[in-house]
């Protein structure tokens, strides 16, 4: 009997021994509830971004800014105008290669910029038209108005070169002819932040040495082909001028008429009928962007 009794004894120490070794093996209910949100966070630390690391999985969010043009480079990037069209040594605007329109004229005009009103009103007309014009300058008047030949360029129409002092240049020295077209040169790149590519001589006068320093300045020289004869008709008989500048336009019509007008009230009043009346004989208007600037040598082509 007593062994049985050391046995049943033996046996139950057994059990207990075997089952505490377990419970010592296991995490405790407050062990497993301790780390349960360290745990989460850890796992949420892996599989998504925090709020200050940028979202590298979403590409239209994390390259939109640093992608987007800046003003400066959509500038840069504006589409130039294919060049079509080159001007023969009588001053016509001639196209490149069969097949390109010939019904075409360039507007031109000279002596500015003078004023804010003519000048709004002549563009207003051409932006209808949706026509571009050269605005030949000179220096003098461009010290005296900078604000004016900003309005030209900000409207968009492009700018010429018509020398400092509008002076005759073909009799001229080479330093003061350089002086002439150079500071032009200069004070339309501090301005507009362009330079002129287009040079008329006052008068149509450039001589020998005004060809060459207009060569030298990477400058298309050019007369005209077509005068208006603005610039003849006196302020006494203004009521009938613009009559007269579109009539003298139309007399001397033909395919590449290269128009000279200035910047006076009658040629404002007289510009709208005129381009109406070209467009109607099927005269489209040539942008000056797409004339080559470099010369030619074969005064017929």
């Amino acid at each position: 009997m007593l062994n049985k009794k050391l046995l049943v004894i033996a046996a139950t120490c057994m059990i207990l021994s075997a089952c505490s070794q377990k419970a010592d093996q296991l995490p405790t209910d407050s062990n497993t509830k301790a780390s349960s949100p360290a745990q989460s966070k850890s796992q949420q630390a892996t599989e998504a971004p925090s709020a200050t690391e940028p979202q590298t999985d979403n590409k239209s969010v994390s390259t939109k800014g640093t992608n987007e043009p800046s003003a400066e480079s959509k500038e840069q990037t504006k589409a130039v105008p294919e060049i079509k069209y080159h001007m023969n040594k009588v001053y016509n605007i001639v196209p490149n290669e069969e097949g390109t329109e010939k019904k075409v004229v360039l507007l031109t005009f000279d002596d500015g910029p003078k004023n804010k009103e003519w000048i709004n009103g002549i563009i207003d007309v051409l932006d209808k038209h949706k026509a571009k014009a050269i605005f030949f300058v000179n220096g003098y008047r461009i010290k005296e108005n900078p604000e004016l030949l900003k309005l030209i360029h900000d409207r968009g129409q492009p700018i010429g070169n018509h020398s400092w002092d509008h002076i005759s240049l073909k009799s001229q020295p080479l330093p003061k002819v350089k002086q002439q077209i150079e500071d032009v040169q200069k004070i339309v790149k501090e301005l507009t932040g362009e330079t002129p590519v287009f040079f008329r001589p006052p008068f149509g006068e450039g001589g020998d040495v005004g060809r060459k320093v207009a060569k030298d300045n990477k400058l298309l020289y050019m007369t005209w082909s077509n005068g208006s004869l603005d610039w003849t008709l006196k302020t006494k008989d203004k009521s009938s001028n613009p009559d007269k500048v579109v009539k003298n336009v139309l007399e001397q019509l033909h395919p590449g008429a290269n128009i000279l007008m200035h910047e006076l009230p009658w040629t404002v009043e007289a510009l709208d009928t005129l381009l109406t009346k070209l467009e109607d004989k099927g005269y489209s208007f040539v942008d000056p962007a797409s004339i080559s600037t470099e010369p030619v040598t074969d005064s017929n082509k």
